[in-house]
C-alpha cells in the first residue's frame, strides 16, 4: 500500500483524533490509529472504546487498498516537527511495516500492524430515534452547558449533558445538585419526546470539532450509544445509563425579588472580592438594597476581608444572601448578554439567573444554590 498526503492536511486531523485516546488503555490496539486506506482517500479512527472518532482526509495520490495500525504518539511527534510538506508513505503487506518519506532525504520508519484486532462499533437498535441539528446551537447546547456537570461516582446520570427533545424545542441541561443550567433552542423539533445523557468526554471532544464545522450535524441515538456525523468527523459514543433528575421540578417559579445588574463588571467585582473569602467555602455575601449590592467576603482564620459595592437595578425589600464565588463566577461567564437578571425569593432558596435579553430562538435559565451565612 502507498499512497502521498499533504502534512498540513494530515496533521490537524491525527491531532483531532488524538485527544480520543486514553492514556492508559485495557487493548493495546487503541494506542494506535486506524487507518483505512481507499481509492483518494484515508479514514483514520481512534477510539477509547467508550468513545470513537472518525475522520477523513484526501490524498494527492494512492496505491493499494487495506486497513493497517500505527501507534499514535510514534506517528505524531514526528510530523509536528515537520513544515508543511507532502508525506510519502509505504506500508509492507506482509508485515505491516511503515515508511514515511519527506523532503531532504528524510525517511523514518515505524511498526505498524494489521487493523483486524480494532474494537468495531456496535450498529444502532431498528428504533433508535434521528434528528438533525445546526452545528452552532449544538455547540450553545454544550460549551454553555458542560461546566455544571458533576463528576459524582455515586450519581452518574448528573456527570454528562441531558438532551431533552420535545416537538417543539430541543433543551441541554446540567447539573452537579448545587448548581443548573438550562439552555432550550425552538429551532430543533422532532416528531415525538426523546432523551438520552451524553457523557463529558465526547461533549468536549464535539465542543472542539464544532469550531471548524459549519454544517448541520445529524445525531442517532438509542438506549445506548449516539452517532454525530457531520461531514468533516462521525462520532460515536456510549451514552449514560440511567433516569436523568426533574430538572424543572427544582426551578423555583416564584422569585419575586429581581436584581438587574452588568455582567462583566458584577463578574470582576466578585474575582476581586472573593480573594479574601475562606479557602474552604469561597463564601461571598451579597447585601442587595435599593439599586445597590454591596458584595463582601473574609477569612477569619487569617484576619483578612474585601468589600465592593456596585450598581444594580433593584427596588424591592433589602435582601442577604451568600453564594460559593466560584460556582456564581462560572455561571455569569455562560451567559452571552451584557446585564443579566437575579431572581431571589429568601437566603434559604435557589437563586435563579436569565439574561437581561435572550438571543433569538433560546431560553438560557441558570440556577445557584445559596450558602449560609453566618450573621
Amino acid at each position: 500500500m502507498k499512497f502521498t498526503v499533504s502534512s498540513s492536511v494530515l496533521l490537524p486531523a491525527l491531532q483531532s483524533l488524538s485527544k480520543v485516546i486514553a492514556s492508559k488503555n485495557t487493548l493495546p490496539v487503541l494506542d494506535s490509529f486506524l487507518f483505512n486506506l481507499e481509492e483518494k482517500r484515508l479514514v483514520i479512527t481512534a477510539s477509547d472504546v467508550e468513545t470513537k472518532l472518525v475522520t477523513t482526509v484526501e490524498l494527492t495520490e494512492s496505491e493499494g487498498l487495506g486497513v493497517f495500525c500505527i501507534d499514535a504518539k510514534r506517528l505524531l511527534d514526528p510530523l509536528k516537527e515537520l513544515p508543511d510538506q507532502p508525506l510519502y508513505f509505504e506500508i509492507n503487506d506482509d508485515n505491516m511495516s511503515v515508511v514515511v518519506k519527506y523532503a531532504n532525504d528524510g525517511t523514518f520508519l515505524l511498526p505498524g500492524q494489521s487493523g483486524d484486532a480494532y474494537p468495531q462499533s456496535k450498529p444502532l437498535k431498528e428504533d433508535a430515534q434521528k434528528s438533525s441539528i445546526e452545528s452552532q446551537v449544538l455547540l450553545n447546547g454544550v460549551s454553555r452547558t458542560a461546566f455544571a456537570a458533576a463528576d459524582d461516582d455515586l450519581r452518574p446520570v448528573m456527570n454528562g449533558i441531558y438532551f431533552d427533545l420535545q416537538p417543539e424545542h430541543i433543551t441541554f441541561v446540567a447539573t452537579d445538585g448545587h448548581k443548573l443550567v438550562r439552555l432550550r433552542n425552538t429551532t430543533v423539533q422532532t416528531p415525538e419526546r426523546a432523551a438520552f445523557i451524553l457523557p463529558q468526554k465526547p461533549a468536549k471532544l464535539l465542543k472542539e470539532l464544532l469550531k471548524k464545522n459549519d454544517d448541520a450535524v445529524t445525531f442517532q441515538f438509542d438506549d445506548n450509544n449516539a452517532y454525530f456525523v457531520a461531514p468533516n468527523f462521525e462520532m460515536i459514543c456510549r451514552l449514560i445509563e440511567g433516569r436523568f433528575p426533574n430538572y424543572d421540578s427544582v426551578i423555583p417559579k416564584d422569585n419575586p425579588n429581581i436584581v438587574t445588574v452588568e455582567r462583566q463588571p458584577f463578574i470582576n467585582t466578585l474575582k476581586r472580592v472573593s480573594v479574601f473569602s475562606n479557602q474552604a467555602s469561597n463564601l461571598v455575601k451579597l447585601q442587595i438594597s435599593e439599586n445597590e449590592i454591596i458584595i463582601s467576603a473574609q477569612d477569619i482564620d487569617f484576619a483578612t476581608s474585601g468589600e465592593e459595592k456596585i450598581k444594580c437595578d433593584y427596588t424591592a425589600t433589602p435582601l442577604n444572601i451568600g453564594f460559593k464565588a466560584g460556582f456564581l463566577i462560572d455561571i455569569l461567564s455562560n451567559f452571552t448578554s451584557s446585564e443579566v437578571k437575579l431572581q431571589l425569593a429568601d437566603p434559604s432558596r435557589a437563586g435563579v439567573l436569565i439574561p437581561a435579553e435572550n438571543e433569538a430562538n433560546e431560553e438560557q435559565l441558570m440556577l445557584l444554590m445559596p450558602m449560609m451565612l453566618n450573621d
